[in-house]
């Protein structure tokens, strides 16, 4: 299955006032009147009170909607949502952003609250054998959910928003969201609650079943059955009561689900229901950051290959550290290591003039300069040297990431996955051979990716299913490639 949270003790900070807040106050952060142009359509009727649903009618009059974004995770689950929050306030919402702890990301300008999570640390102390993992989750990770479970339905509950948007993971959203007579539209970085024929739940198996890929996804309910009790106290916790939000104790449907995809990358399903939006890619305008002079004259001094790793950080990290320099060598290309949360450790004994190690990088500033990326597949990581044009050597480690491995490999993105156990020098040094002569249709995706607007798509969905939730979601507003399949 695709990755689990692991979660600690949720606080909060930067929280806005327990008063509700003035009807139509527009987001000081865009400065501006809201340009949107929405229906004026009446909403249908729904679950939504009338008192509330008078309130958002009159927003949408003043073209502002107060919006709530929760995301649980590591950088890969959070820049997309900071990105949608930056294209909200521009258009001249209010938006609140809810994080973990430590994110990593940079969220300047955003209006903040935290659901007191420390993902590193949780990964540094769940230990390297089933014993201690097992112990990990049953003193740490179990009692950290229900906290963030909890925390997450306050935010609801404080923030007084006219829509919900969401992280699969904080499955407390959508019990709060239908307390308040909101809706809420979930959010798959990578699909995982949204089942199709085409290809079977990522990281549940490791091929394609052909016929038997639906059967797959019964599995992508396992965490709200995991959690079940602890999330039946969070609500207990705050007042909410989760049978009466849905069909035996189950939260009401999402009103849509937002897939941060691009469809040059992996094509929309044909048999997904119309309230399955495959938007593109998450991408902020690209700016002019300065990236520090070490790392910035080293990526003006040569050919270089990028390794990062992100959060994964099991095995041995010197070991795979040395494999990545010792591969790399072969080729005549410098090494960028970035570190991250354990996973690439420089042993002494090859570093040199040609390596740099640092411990993360921004992606949009470095990669289009690389001449080769090797990681760990994790959808954030594989979108954005897609859209660099750089070819891609995947090492997955666990959970969506063979997935996404064998889809740029069957797409002439990538060389043959290299999984993380069967990593030697020699090995990857072949996938680089292998990757190298793809960057031709990397550099083809990029400039097609170029193109897509997902964060305008998916701003698209929300304002419709806020001003008119029977008018027809936005599906099909990107050309979806059906020349290849997602796996």
């Amino acid at each position: 299955m695709p990755d689990q949270p692991f979660l600690c003790a949720g606080r909060r900070v930067s929280a806005r006032s327990r008063d509700p807040p003035p009807r139509h106050r527009l987001s000081t952060a865009s400065g501006k009147a809201a340009r949107l142009e929405l229906s004026s359509a009446p909403s249908s009727p729904g679950p939504t009170s009338a008192p509330r649903a008078h309130r958002t009618r009159t927003r949408l009059k003043e073209k502002t909607v107060r919006m709530l974004f929760l995301t649980a995770g590591t950088r890969g689950d959070i820049e997309p949502f900071a990105a949608l929050a930056r294209a909200a306030l521009a258009a001249g919402h209010d938006v609140t952003l809810a994080v973990p702890d430590n994110p990593g990301v940079d969220l300047s300008g955003l209006q903040t609250t935290s659901l007191g999570i420390d993902f590193a640390q949780l990964i540094q102390e769940r230990g390297s054998t089933a014993l201690a993992a097992a112990r990990a989750f049953r003193t740490r990770i179990r009692p950290g959910m229900r906290r963030m479970f909890t925390e997450a339905a306050r935010v609801v509950q404080q923030d007084v928003p006219d829509v919900v948007v969401h992280h699969p993971k904080v499955l407390t959203a959508p019990h709060a969201a239908a307390a308040a007579g909101v809706p809420h539209l979930l959010v798959e970085a990578v699909p995982s609650l949204s089942p199709t024929s085409a290809f079977p739940l990522p990281g549940f198996v490791s091929r394609d079943l052909g016929p038997f890929n639906r059967a797959t996804w019964r599995a992508a309910s396992a965490a709200g059955w995991v959690f079940a009790r602890d999330v039946q106290a969070a609500c207990a916790a705050t007042g909410l009561s989760p049978s009466s939000s849905g069909s035996r104790g189950r939260p009401t449907p999402a009103a849509a689900s937002l897939i941060p995809v691009s469809p040059h990358l992996l094509p929309r399903p044909g048999d997904w229901p119309e309230h399955v939006v495959l938007t593109g890619t998450w991408a902020g305008p690209g700016g002019s950051e300065r990236l520090p002079q070490q790392i910035a004259e080293f990526v003006a001094g040569g050919p270089f290959l990028y390794a990062g790793f992100g959060s994964m950080a099991s095995g041995d990290p010197r070991s795979r550290t040395r494999a990545v320099v010792e591969a790399a060598r072969a080729h005549g290309l410098r090494v960028l290591l970035a570190t991250g949360w354990g996973g690439l450790d420089l042993p002494d004994d090859v570093s040199g003039d040609d390596v740099l190690a640092v411990p993360s990088v921004p992606h949009r500033a470095v990669l289009p300069h690389a001449s080769v990326a090797v990681h760990h597949g994790g959808a954030g990581t594989v979108h954005a040297v897609a859209a660099a044009g750089v070819s891609q050597v995947v090492v997955p480690f666990t959970g969506d990431q063979p997935f996404w491995a064998r889809t740029l490999h069957r797409a002439h993105l990538a060389a043959r996955p290299v999984p993380v156990r069967q990593m030697t020098t020699a090995r990857l040094r072949r996938a680089i051979e292998q990757a190298l002569p793809c960057t031709p249709v990397a550099q083809q995706i990029a400039h097609a990716m170029s193109g897509e607007d997902g964060l305008r798509h998916a701003l698209q969905a929300i304002e419709t299913i806020i001003s008119n939730p029977e008018r027809p979601l936005p599906v099909s507003t990107i050309p979806a490639r059906r020349d290849r399949g997602g796996e």
